[in-house]
This record gives C-alpha cells, sequence and structure tokens, in this order.
C-alpha cells in the first residue's frame, strides 16, 4: 500500500525513462489520471490507457522520447516532487512557481483542477504545487 501516490507516479515514469522503457503501469487514481492528462496535453507523455487486472484499475502510460535508435533522450528530464504529505507547499496566483525559466512546467492542484502554473495564472487561482517537470 502506498502513501504518497503522486511520488509513487513521478517515481516509477522516472526510472522507467531512464532505463528507456516505452511503458509505465501506475496505480489508477483520480489524482493519477489527471496528471496524466497534463502530461499529455503538455507533450510530456504520448498517450495513456486505463487498464484493469483482477478488480485492479491500473494507467498505462506511454513514454515520449527524442531521437532515433540508441541516442534517444526522454521527454521528461526532470521530476521533482515539492508538495510532500510532511510539509505541503501552497502557491496563490501571484508567486506561482517559475521552473527553469519557463522552460519548464508546475503542476499545480487547484479548485478548477489540475493544471499548469501557465494555465492557473491564467485562470488567476493558486493551489498546492505538485511537482516540477522539464
Amino acid at each position: 500500500m502506498v502513501n504518497d501516490v503522486i511520488s509513487d507516479m513521478l517515481t516509477r515514469i522516472r526510472n522507467a525513462s531512464k532505463v528507456k522503457h516505452h511503458l509505465v503501469q501506475v496505480p489508477f487514481t483520480k489524482m493519477t489520471l489527471a496528471i496524466a492528462l497534463v502530461l499529455k496535453e503538455e507533450n510530456f507523455i504520448e498517450d495513456f490507457q486505463e487498464f484493469s487486472e483482477n478488480s485492479r484499475k491500473f494507467l498505462l502510460i506511454l513514454l515520449k522520447y527524442k531521437g532515433k535508435g540508441r541516442n534517444q533522450q526522454p521527454a521528461i528530464t526532470t521530476l521533482k516532487r515539492i508538495s510532500k504529505p510532511g510539509l505541503r507547499v501552497y502557491s496563490n496566483v501571484k508567486d506561482l512557481p517559475v521552473v527553469l525559466g519557463n522552460f519548464g512546467v508546475a503542476l499545480v492542484s487547484t479548485s478548477k483542477g489540475v493544471m499548469t502554473n501557465f494555465k492557473a495564472a491564467k485562470l488567476g487561482v493558486g493551489g498546492e504545487v505538485l511537482c516540477y517537470i522539464w
């Protein structure tokens, strides 16, 4: 039983991309589904699919790579968890983080759903800063 599904998801994606796997299996929750949707919108992953086995639900995530052959580079260079169960990090709309000079994105859990820091600023909402991705 995993207590922090977000950290578990990010670690699975990080480990799979380091060894150049194309598929990652992640336990299905509303939060992992929302994060996968944002990752797909921002072109960090190819696609994802809901999958059920023995009454347990999973997400199968298809990772995205740049280049061909042996010198493929993952689209996701770094995944960094910011808000943790022991120390939650919140940000209002004025203090939304800038990740890598706006080359990376921050995932923010807002009252309007999980979204990037850019979309949250556009909508004028703040929330819990989940992670940084670049």
